[in-house]
């Protein structure tokens, strides 16, 4: 009866900080304006220059480009801003405040989940609007389809805010986690495949080191999505690999949970 009781306290206190959390991220308009910005823009300069034919008729490199985009615009939103967010609010004290409160890490962790959640749909929206308008992407009219893409965005929500928690407590201040944050993130991305459409002109050992991160797999995930089965030709294996695609990310939420748990602090001061 106790852990039932302190289980609903921390979903509860986990909900009011998600609401705090979401009225504070809309509240700085700069933020709000380069978080969702930033992918779109990428996406219709980096899709405008190679936009071109694919080996597959009917798909062009655009396309392609343009549906990875989508996973990678959940990724920006997730570890990127929650990384660096929790670093710049530890550095001016923000979390020690908050500390201070009865709210467990647990619910902390929560709170920035569904921050991430709405800000996720919110982008992935803009994003396949923008893809729709100028490469041709379609939507799904397949029911699986859009299945898939609940449990992804799920999936890699969930993986990245937990990885986002955890590198923000690599480094000390705010400025040094941007750094290490956007380096990872950028490296990331031109080896998952996202620059690069179609994933099999990169070299196989890049493919083969990105395949341990989640980003590879969450943008091929929303490719089985927005482009037609023959597509998956373009893949490495030759295929979505969905079950994959579902292993990998739901082991980094494992992993991620532990991570964020063992390195989570509120304060930089040393133990």
């Amino acid at each position: 009866m106790t852990a039932t009781l302190a289980l609903s306290g921390t979903f509860t206190l986990g909900f009011a900080r998600g609401g705090a959390e979401l009225r504070q991220f809309f509240r700085n308009r700069e933020q709000v304006v380069f978080t969702f910005s930033l992918p779109a823009v990428l996406m219709i300069l980096l899709g405008s220059i190679l936009d071109g034919p694919t080996g597959q008729t009917g798909v062009s490199s655009g396309q392609l480009l343009a549906a990875g985009m989508i996973g990678s615009g959940i990724v920006s939103t997730s570890f990127n801003s929650v990384g660096i967010g929790i670093a710049a609010d530890r550095e001016m004290g923000a979390l020690k405040r908050l500390h201070g409160t009865p709210m467990p890490p647990a619910s902390y962790f929560i709170g920035k989940m569904i921050m991430v959640a709405v800000t996720s749909v919110a982008q992935t929206v803009l994003m396949a609007a923008v893809a729709m308008l100028l490469f041709g992407l379609s939507l799904p009219s397949d029911p699986a389809k859009w299945l898939t893409l609940v449990w992804v965005l799920l999936l890699g929500i969930v993986s990245c805010t937990l990885l986002g928690i955890s590198i923000s407590s690599l480094t000390r201040t705010a400025t040094g986690t941007v750094a290490v944050v956007q380096l990872v993130y950028l490296v990331l991305q031109f080896i998952s495949g996202v620059f690069v459409s179609p994933i099999t002109h990169l070299p196989k050992i890049m493919v083969d080191i990105a395949s341990f991160f989640p980003l590879k797999w969450i943008c091929q995930g929303f490719r089985s999505v927005f482009l037609p089965a023959d597509a998956a030709t373009q893949e490495m294996a030759g295929s979505w690999e969905l079950p994959m695609v579902a292993l990998v990310l739901a082991a980094w939420c494992v992993v991620g949970l532990v991570l964020a748990r063992l390195t989570f602090r509120w304060t930089n001061e040393k133990p």
